[in-house]
């Protein structure tokens, strides 16, 4: 017969178990309805332990935050090989993923962490942190390293519309995941053609990208529906001068004697 022995944890080894029991308690609910005595009793050790290790519950949401903004930045990281929107389709892939394992602790990070929780400078410090990662990330995808204000302009855009989108996304949920990922993807080639009508840094920039994308990828499908939208339909011809109410008269034919 054997006996189980729990083994010894040293400082470092402990502390990473708390915040990763934390950060799962705090993925599935709100971190304020999370408790100290909860987060003990999921890591299997005393109350006064958890404090042993954190001064409180701020410090351990706080560190447990931190983990949750190094994953969601990684999400970003992506291989600069191939077209480029089959490389942000799988990055918004990881994005959503991150967003639905995390669910309330995305939430509560993106708004700056619960009154409760961490202080809002420090939250605001990490996901600004992520922000800046993702910006980074998409420069290099595009090969640019001094980019022009117009084309930082679109990059930032981007990246907060996909903040904005996947907080909207985790309220009910009503558009399939899927077609979120490919919107976002069409977005960014969106933005970035509004951008080159103004800008011929990111018009150049958009010429490289489109050379390098398949028809049948993300940005030929955008520009296939576009133009299915724009084209006319061979049932509503288009309207003529006397179709239109505020036309002049016609005037008479002369007639010939």
């Amino acid at each position: 017969m054997t006996t189980g022995v729990r083994r010894r944890m040293g400082v470092e080894e402990r502390k990473q178990q708390l915040i990763g029991v934390a950060l799962e308690l705090f993925s599935h609910r709100s971190p304020d309805d999370v408790s100290i005595d909860e987060i003990a009793a999921a890591a299997g050790i005393s109350r006064p332990l958890v404090y042993h290790y954190f001064p409180g519950k701020r410090s351990l949401y706080e560190a447990a935050l931190r983990r949750a903004a190094d994953d969601l930045a990684t999400r970003f990281v992506e291989p600069r090989e191939g077209p480029l929107g089959a490389r942000l389709l799988r990055v918004m892939a990881r994005y959503f993923d991150f967003v639905e394992e995390h669910g309330p602790g995305f939430f509560a990070l993106m708004r700056g962490g619960p009154a409760a929780g961490a202080s809002s400078s420090a939250a605001h410090a990490l996901i600004d942190g992520v922000r800046q990662a993702a910006y980074e990330q998409l420069l290099g995808h595009l090969g640019v390293a001094r980019p022009s204000a117009r084309l930082e302009l679109v990059v930032r855009s981007w990246v907060s519309l996909a903040e904005s989108t996947a907080l909207l996304w985790l309220d009910g949920r009503r558009v399939p995941r899927a077609e979120l990922q490919v919107r976002l993807v069409h977005d960014f080639g969106a933005l970035t053609a509004v951008s080159a009508a103004y800008d011929e840094e990111t018009a150049a920039v958009l010429r490289r990208v489109l050379a390098d994308e398949p028809a049948d990828g993300p940005f030929g499908d955008l520009v296939g529906r576009l133009g299915t939208l724009l084209a006319p339909t061979a049932a509503t011809p288009a309207p003529t001068n006397a179709d239109r109410d505020d036309a002049p008269p016609a005037r008479p034919m002369p007639v010939q004697v």
